[in-house]
């Protein structure tokens, strides 16, 4: 019975055995089972305004140094260091003790002219009666006639002369020329000041609104000029200007373009662009550096490629995967020009309808048949409270 066992327990293993020979040597193992899986965006042309960054300083609106315009002891400073001003406001007060005495002194002249005319004018019109009467000679009514007019000269002389006396009274107060914020002040009280002096006594500077001074290449311009030219770019003169403080903060108000340079700066290649800017809680103060966010135009029909779905090799030359209408991978040379947030903005290779492939791209290569997905079309289908974002999925 152990001998008939036996034989059996070898025949089964024989048979296995050439049943496993027989399923290893029975040819290739089967091909894998349908096309690759990936998730493409298809490419619509959309309006997109195109922007630049530039890197500038704010300046003052207006800027005035405060300087005398007569000489004297400073009497009085009569304002707060760094506070506001208001124009026409009094900012020193000089010992006007000289110029108020020159004043009345002319004013005095004034009176002594004026009596002196009040004279000759009545001996003119005597002289005048006389002459008909022929009590007198004409020359003596001619020299009686002379002399009034010369009197009344003399009393415009001395009008002026007080006139000027005032104005130069009136210096001894210095104002402020323009209203602003106010630095400190260069003297104190009992300094000798004099007119025309190099140093100013304080700055005022307008900072409400504030201008902000950038630069750009004149490359630049002319690439602008050409794609304006050419029917690319629609003209954005009008846009506001976005400003970016220094440690990356958005300001809270946007500017305008005022004006730009109509030359160029030999040296650096780049010419001026003039920002003007609100500021009424005075945050950009002169010198400061700041961004402008400027709007260069319109792109009517702008074509937007998610950067995923943009390749680029050591040589720089991009490319992109697209499905094509058989269904099959192609790969293009694309040209892109800019990031416009987290896309690529395409200028040649690609068009409007085109299935760019921005998911699995490691398991596919050129030629190969794939099954493409709509990107968000399969998170859209559950959420049924919230409005689709997405294009419905493209089947193949």
């Amino acid at each position: 019975m152990s001998r008939i066992s036996n034989c059996r327990v070898l025949a089964l293993s024989l048979a296995l055995t050439l049943a496993l020979a027989a399923c290893k040597g029975g040819g290739e193992a089967p091909p894998q089972g349908g096309p690759g899986q990936v998730t493409v965006v298809t490419l619509k042309a959309e309006p997109v305004t195109l922007k630049r960054e530039l890197a500038g300083r704010a300046n003052s609106y207006q800027v005035a140094e405060v300087r005398p315009q007569v000489s004297g002891i400073v009497a009085k400073r009569l304002f707060t260091e760094g506070s506001l001003v208001k124009e026409g406001q009094p900012l020193y007060q000089l010992d006007d003790a000289a110029y108020r005495a020159q004043a009345n002194s002319a004013r005095a002249q004034l009176a002594r002219a004026e009596a002196t005319a009040n004279a000759a004018r009545l001996a003119a019109r005597r002289s005048e009666a006389l002459v008909k009467s022929q009590v007198i000679s004409a020359q003596d009514n001619e020299n009686a006639q002379a002399t009034w007019k010369q009197a009344e000269a003399d009393v415009l002389a001395a009008r002026a002369s007080l006139d000027a006396a005032n104005v130069t009274l009136g210096y001894a107060r210095i104002t402020a020329p323009i209203s602003g914020q106010i630095g400190k002040s260069s003297v104190t009280q009992g300094a000798l000041v004099s007119a025309g002096q190099a140093a100013a006594l304080a700055t005022i500077n307008q900072l409400d609104p504030i201008y902000i001074d950038v630069t750009q290449s004149s490359a630049e311009l002319l690439q602008l000029r050409r794609e304006l030219a050419e029917g690319r770019l629609e003209g954005a003169s009008e846009l506001p200007v976005d400003i970016v403080l220094e440690d990356g903060t958005p300001f809270a108000h946007k500017g305008k373009l005022e004006f730009s340079e109509v030359s160029v700066d030999p040296s650096t290649g780049s010419y001026g662009l003039r920002i003007r800017v609100e500021n009424p809680e005075q945050v950009l103060m002169p010198g400061m550096f700041v961004r402008a966010v400027l709007g260069s135009g319109v792109r009517p029909n702008a074509l937007l490629v998610p950067m995923q779905g943009i390749a680029r090799d050591p040589k720089g030359s991009t490319t992109a995967m697209v499905v094509d209408a058989e269904g099959k991978v192609e790969q293009r040379p694309v040209t892109v020009s800019r990031t416009i947030g987290d896309k690529w903005l395409v200028e040649s290779g690609l068009k409007a309808g085109d299935k760019v492939i921005v998911e699995g791209l490691q398991k596919i290569g050129p030629g190969m048949p794939v099954q493409a997905t709509e990107k968000g079309a399969e998170s859209a289908k559950p959420a049924a409270a919230a409005p689709a974002a997405a294009a419905p999925a493209d089947k193949q």
